[in-house]
């Protein structure tokens, strides 16, 4: 695989990893350095990880999981989303969508990276290499993903309380479109 497609397939696989950093930076409104490498990190390891777990893998697991990964990956991102929205309506001023600890951090990660496994296993089957890919993946999203909670922070600003509305929101909809597009409909 050639290094502008390895770029590509990093910057689509960040995507949904650069919504959710937009969500976070969104329910953070000011943020700092620390929290943007942080959400970075756990993304870009993650996109990282997941392309070399499928490649090990392989196609044997793929076959066991493929009918419901999506499933695994929209009911994640729906448990994050309905959390923010609740937490929205709560009154409370300490925001749990602006949460960046170990737990909610591990659960983003997952379900935004579970694309980056089926990318593993596919270069598994047509026996490409997969370490300097995953390590490029991976860099781009943790870019991607410190842009994206920067430019959630901007807009959170001026959402003000809304904004963990919004974020769980997206998050929603975010696993809504991994459902459709693995169903077909998209």
């Amino acid at each position: 695989m050639d290094y502008l497609t390895v770029v590509l397939l990093g910057i689509g696989l960040a995507m949904d990893a650069f919504a959710v950093s937009v969500c976070k930076g969104l329910a953070m409104g000011r943020i700092t350095a620390r929290a943007a490498v942080i959400i970075g990190t756990w993304f870009g390891f993650f996109q990282f990880l997941m392309p070399l777990i499928g490649f090990y893998l392989g196609q044997s697991f793929h076959s066991m999981i493929a009918d419901y990964d999506h499933w695994i990956a929209f009911g994640l991102l729906a448990l994050i989303g309905c959390n923010m929205i609740r937490e929205s309506f709560s009154g409370d001023d300490e925001s749990k969508g602006a949460d960046i600890g170990f737990l909610v951090m591990l659960v983003l990660a997952i379900a935004t990276s579970i694309d980056a496994f089926a990318v593993g296993i596919s270069m598994a089957m047509d026996g490409e290499e997969i370490l300097l890919p995953a390590v490029l993946i991976g860099i781009i999203t943790f870019a991607i993903s410190v842009l994206g909670v920067k430019a959630g922070s901007i807009f959170g600003d001026r959402l003000g309380s809304r904004a963990e509305l919004l974020g769980g929101i997206i998050l929603i909809l975010i696993g809504i479109k991994v459902v459709l597009e693995h169903t077909g409909f998209l």
